[in-house]
């Protein structure tokens, strides 16, 4: 298991999907799938330690560090939003 930790930008993102419940619903599930498993099936890797994953027209972009065993999602952006780096 690796600890999950969302920071706070990620949490404002998260805020601003509370009108849509059903997407809250499935990202939030998804963010807590990656506790289990950092590097799910579709990850994108995009360079250092900084990953992103896929959840219909979201994206959720973390951090891992596999010492640690921690995961920090850092940002929640749609699709149009989220750029690689």
């Amino acid at each position: 298991m690796y600890t999950l930790g969302i920071r706070p930008s990620a949490k404002r993102d998260l805020k601003r999907l509370k009108n849509n419940r059903i997407v809250l619903i499935s990202v939030t599930k998804t963010i807590e799938k990656l506790s289990t498993n950092p590097r799910p099936h579709g990850v994108k890797h995009l360079g250092g330690t900084l990953y992103r994953v896929r959840d219909g027209e979201y994206r959720i972009l973390f951090d891992t560090d596999d010492q640690a065993r921690s995961v920090d999602v850092t940002a929640v952006k749609h699709r149009k939003e989220a750029c690689d780096p």
